[in-house]
């Protein structure tokens, strides 16, 4: 009894941990919970983040320069051969005069202790380059902010694909339906004589197609969405279901509201003006690098000697200490500064034209997103009504054929005129909310 509750334990636990994986593979996400979770997930965000954090600690480095540079040395030497020194004979007791006579003055083994402290006290460049880290930290925030619309972007592009494809599967499987049950029915006729066999033989033609369709539209839905996952950064083998259906992208048009929108400022704006900031900021820099350096520094030290290694723990350690200041003034460096300088001049004068540049292009986007919106729009609207009319003559041609004054060819090119009326108005449909996305990105809010 007791080993048959203990199993029945175990299966549980075991159902409910398969389960548990079951459900942190599965997602079900409309599309704003799309992009929260690809604004924490997507692999570019991730890096620009970091990129961001790189950021802060080049200013953290930069910033170091400027405080007291701290240093301790150790160190011991082993003099194998002492080296002769040679000394006149006057200056050696008892030596014969007229002569040199070798002396060794090195010990055999040596030791010393240093500690010196370098405190820059004036550098043309050190405070430039402070302004420049954090000039380069504020473009690396527009770099993030910029990585996030373009991710937001390619999510909404990415989920709407998968709607239209998930549509379209579904109109491809429904027209399918609806000749499977036409071939039915023109079997009976044909048992009945009220039909020919190339009335069935047409049908099981158009059958036969619909089924490979069907297959390619499900492999282009499955394709999809593996897309739209690698753009949230949710993992492949992870099943995502979408909560919207293309219902929401036809009822998610505030048209004049928007063609109506001036548009805010553009992130690129302000990417490309602080990369002219920057390169400003390093021309000022080799600019300074014409004035002098001055850095104080101090030194203390330790030494002791000995005939062997005992004696460095038994002699006396002999301090010694130097306080001294450095000048370092540029005099000539074969016009490498100059030649910087006029690097940067030209770097400057680039990107002002880039910045021109990109202004002139935001408006140009700005127009041709608008005009594509509007184009979109109308062609929206005319496959819409072909639709509609599609749908009433294939009914019409069913009517006839259940009432026996139409034939089943008839009934056969409305259904392909219906799917190919249906198709084209959800393209024109995916086509209007891309359409959208572009002109709501070329005005700056995009979110």
């Amino acid at each position: 009894m007791k080993s048959s509750l203990k199993y029945a334990v175990l299966v549980m636990f075991a159902i409910m941990a398969q389960h548990k994986v079951f459900a942190q593979n599965r997602f079900e996400f409309s599309l704003e919970e799309s992009i929260r979770f690809a604004l924490e997930n997507n692999v570019e965000v991730k890096n620009a983040i970091l990129d961001n954090a790189a950021a802060k600690a080049t200013i953290a480095e930069t910033r170091s320069e400027g405080l007291p540079q701290i240093n301790i040395d150790a160190g011991a030497s082993h003099n194998m051969i002492i080296p002769i020194t040679p000394l006149p004979s006057e200056l050696v007791e008892g030596a014969p005069p007229g002569e040199f006579v070798g002396v060794q003055f090195s010990p055999a083994y040596l030791a010393n202790v240093t500690g010196t402290v370098r405190q820059m006290i004036f550098n043309g460049s050190y405070f430039v380059g402070l302004q420049a880290a954090k000039t380069f930290r504020e473009l690396s925030d527009f770099d993030r902010v910029k990585t996030e619309i373009d991710v937001v972007e390619s999510v909404k592009k990415a989920y709407y694909s998968v709607l239209v494809n998930e549509e379209r599967e579904g109109l491809i499987n429904s027209n399918k339906v609806r000749i499977e049950a036409l071939l039915k029915e023109t079997n009976v006729l044909f048992e009945e004589g009220f039909a020919e066999r190339i009335d069935v033989s047409r049908i099981k033609v158009q059958l036969n197609n619909l089924k490979t369709e069907l297959d390619r539209a499900r492999t282009a839905t499955d394709v999809s969405k593996q897309l739209l996952k690698l753009q949230m950064g949710m993992p492949m083998n992870a099943e995502l279901i979408l909560e919207d259906k293309v219902s929401v992208l036809e009822d998610d048009f505030e048209i004049e509201v928007l063609l109506q929108e001036q548009g805010q400022r553009r992130i690129e704006l302000d990417q490309v003006e602080t990369t002219l900031k920057l390169a400003n900021l390093d021309l000022r820099n080799n600019r300074a690098q014409y004035l002098p350096r001055l850095d104080a520094n101090y030194t203390y030290q330790r030494n002791t000697f000995g005939g062997s290694v005992a004696d460095l723990t038994r002699n006396n350690w002999f301090p010694g200490s130097i306080l001294g200041v450095t000048l370092q003034i540029p005099v000539f460096d074969g016009l490498l500064k100059a030649s910087r300088i006029q690097q940067n001049k030209i770097q400057v004068r680039q990107l002002e034209n880039q910045r021109e540049f990109t202004r002139d292009n935001i408006e140009l986007e700005r127009f041709q997103s608008r005009a594509n919106l509007i184009n979109s729009l109308n062609a929206l609207e005319v496959q819409r009504e072909n639709r509609e009319l599609a749908e009433e003559v294939f009914n019409i041609a069913r009517i006839k054929f259940q009432e026996g004054v139409g034939s089943n060819l008839e009934v056969v090119d409305a259904d392909a005129a219906l799917k190919e009326a249906e198709t084209n108005y959800y393209s024109a449909l995916y086509d209007a909310v891309i359409a959208k996305v572009d002109l709501e990105k070329a005005l700056g809010i995009l979110k």
